[in-house]
């Protein structure tokens, strides 16, 4: 049984409508409606005063309406990887509290990495009319792009995409993060540095291993073959690299890996054996997840933004939507990374830095132990 006094209210909301706002912002029918689709020519100071106006009388612009009259849906798709990574929840976040700031509502969708269900997704998001669609997945593969790119509808893509009408592309800048890692753990003293890779069959993660390998180069440190593992970006992927390394005939002093979760696994495979990290072995992630931090030790990373990406995706996204959009003829839009140091790398095992800090260590131990 409903309760009898939420009726009256529920009938007096329903009964709001275009005319009340209107009456109490002292403005036309036309202005509110204007000014509800957000059309641009609406005087700023006049549609602070509709929108006042809708939150103290209680009116819920009809969507669907909303819809017919300015022929946009006012919503935004977004297509990520997974869900079960932290990355990405951090990211669909970041990118809906941006588009509702600015009047969007958002579809979110997630692949699990299968280039079918991203076709799926994508044409399903087209069916219900949104606006625009960021596809955050990080290795679309390009005969897809070009199925989905027949017309010109606003996509927006990571690292990749054609240069067709309405199609921008997030440029991230893998290789200055990694530069700044592998430069990171050559200063503490680490020349035996190994990589664990994510799926291969990914363009960012051939780009990541590519930046790890080129940056060795520079400082005239050799990768040999066997430091390079392939991992699949998943906890339990790093776990089983990280027993392939420690496997070898010599362990590396420390592993670069291509993304925290990567890192999160190889840190956990480390515990269940005498070694420990930082003294025995440097552990450095990628992505700089929120979890990172709280990791034991807390986890050195490169930090790849999720406000960054989430600011540029929505940005691109109104600038092939929105015809005044001041940055419409934008095409690319760029996503720097940088190194974060926290408590995971330290100077490699037996060297003579490290011997100083061991030792130091020791010796404090030994005095808050007599007290």
């Amino acid at each position: 049984m409903s309760d009898s006094k939420s009726q009256p209210q529920n009938r007096r909301r329903a009964a709001v409508s275009i005319r009340d706002v209107a009456r109490r912002a002292r403005v036309s029918i036309a202005t509110v409606s204007r000014t509800v689709n957000r059309i641009s020519s609406v005087d700023p100071e006049l549609a602070k005063r509709v929108w006042k106006a809708i939150d103290e009388v209680g009116y819920l612009p009809n969507t669907q309406a909303r819809a017919l009259v300015s022929g946009r849906s006012h919503m935004l798709g977004l297509i990520v990887s997974e869900i079960t990574n932290p990355f990405f929840p951090e990211l669909v976040q970041e990118f809906e509290n941006l588009a509702v700031a600015e009047g969007y509502e958002v579809l979110v969708g997630s692949t699990n990495y299968s280039p079918a269900r991203t076709e799926t997704l994508i044409r399903r998001m087209l069916q219900r009319n949104v606006d625009g669609v960021a596809v955050m997945t990080f290795g679309i593969e390009e005969d897809l792009v070009q199925k989905l790119v027949e017309r010109e509808f606003p996509l927006v893509f990571v690292d990749a995409g054609p240069r067709l009408p309405n199609i921008r592309v997030l440029k991230v800048d893998y290789g200055e993060g990694i530069r700044q890692a592998v430069q990171h753990l050559a200063a503490l003293g680490h020349r035996a540095i190994a990589f664990i890779s994510g799926p291969l069959l990914l363009r960012s993660a051939v780009a990541r291993r590519d930046a790890f390998v080129k940056s060795m180069a520079e400082l005239g440190i050799a990768a040999p073959a066997k430091h390079i593992v392939e991992g699949d970006h998943t906890m339990e992927g790093g776990i089983a690299a990280m027993e392939r390394l420690t496997a070898l005939a010599e362990l590396p002093t420390a592993v670069l890996c291509s993304n925290d979760m990567t890192a999160i696994g190889a840190l956990h495979a480390l515990y269940k054996t005498t070694h420990t990290v930082p003294q025995d072995i440097s552990v450095v992630g990628f992505d700089d997840i929120h979890l990172a931090q709280f990791m034991l030790p807390p986890l050195t990373t490169v930090q790849m933004s999720c406000k960054d990406l989430a600011t540029a995706a929505v940005e691109a996204l109104r600038a092939g939507i929105e015809r005044d959009h001041p940055k419409a003829a934008q095409t690319e839009w760029p996503i720097s990374t940088r190194l974060v140091v926290r408590q995971s790398t330290a100077f490699p095992r037996g060297s003579l830095p490290a011997q100083v800090v061991n030792a130091a260590a020791a010796k404090a131990a030994g005095k808050q132990s007599r007290k």
